[in-house]
């Protein structure tokens, strides 16, 4: 059944791959962009629609327009260094921006049947039990992660109080960026891709549950399946492990670099987690999501994708 579907944040890693999948299908899809010069993108097979989460006004008149069946909303300011430094922005985009858009829906779609918000594994902190699962009591350790943290609660008051239908998905660390290297694998890849002779990098013990985009992508798309996530906080995650030595290790593997790690050279955050990996059974048994690409077979393509941008 084909429905319509507001996207937010539709210029992301994650939402320009999403609203091209769900229009595939023939979904009704709206694309909402922040105007930002080169960073919208335009398609024939989706409807685009701008609005800054922030302005409520500009969400309320989008909301009324659409009148969406699902919404999902990933946009959000997603760099965890960068809210150390700036956590007012980050959470009037991360958090007030999500009340914005749940209660322009609240109010204004009557038939709304789905708000699916992109949560955060970063909502957990540091954890004693592994792998995670979504019942332990959160524990946010950052401007970004206290923001998402702020909003899932707020969804959650929102679903007892109004019957909401609200589904929280938290996607772990996930890596397949051909642009925005910031991030801890695109970033390694960039500098061994860069032929440098030395990379410096922090520290090489965290581990991390590395998600390939298009098993986080896919994520969404089977969340919206049924209402079996109604009401549901939703880890996708592989269920792995690896630590940031053994990423290093492995990437060199592929793009064949053979310069030499310095450790500790970028500043540690005041607060960081130690190990973070997720359990996904109950994406597996609600939404019957699985993860399909492996951590080796994911960092080949995102080095494939990546390669021709240092080969010039």
């Amino acid at each position: 059944m084909t429905e319509k579907i507001l996207v937010t944040g539709a210029s992301g890693f994650i939402g320009k791959r999403l609203i091209k999948k769900l229009a595939e299908q023939g979904h009704s899809v709206w694309g909402m962009f922040r105007y930002v010069t080169g960073r919208y993108v335009l398609g024939e097979s989706f409807e685009s629609v701008f609005a800054d989460v922030a302005d409520y006004s500009g969400v309320v008149q989008i909301v009324k327009a659409i009148q969406p069946d699902r919404v999902i909303h990933l946009a959000a300011i997603s760099a965890v260094s960068y809210s150390y430094e700036h956590p007012n922005e980050v959470n009037l985009v991360n958090y007030l921006g999500t009340i914005n858009l749940a209660e322009s829906c609240r109010i204004e779609v009557p038939d709304l049947k789905q708000f699916v918000f992109a949560g955060s594994s970063e909502e957990y902190g540091n954890q004693t039990t592994f792998p995670i699962k979504e019942d332990v009591k959160a524990n946010p350790n950052s401007p970004y992660s206290m923001a998402k943290n702020a909003s899932t609660k707020y969804l959650q008051y929102m679903s007892v109080a109004y019957d909401f239908p609200m589904t929280v998905l938290r996607p772990f660390n996930t890596y397949g960026r051909t642009e925005n290297l910031h991030f801890v694998t695109e970033r390694i890849m960039s500098q061994m891709l860069r032929g440098q002779e030395y990379i410096r990098l922090g520290d090489p013990e965290p581990s991390r549950d590395l998600l390939y985009v298009d098993d986080h992508v896919n994520g969404y798309n089977l969340a919206i399946k049924d209402d079996k996530a109604l009401g549901e906080i939703i880890n996708i995650s592989t269920g792995k492990e690896c630590t940031i030595r053994e990423l290093v290790q492995k990437i060199a593997k592929e793009t064949g670099w053979e310069g030499e790690v310095i450790w500790q050279t970028i500043p540690k955050r005041p607060l960081d987690i130690h190990r973070l990996v997720g359990d996904n059974s109950k994406a597996r048994q609600l939404m019957q999501w699985t993860p399909t690409v492996g951590l080796d077979e994911g960092l080949r393509e995102t080095v494939k994708g990546l390669r021709p941008q240092f080969s010039l």
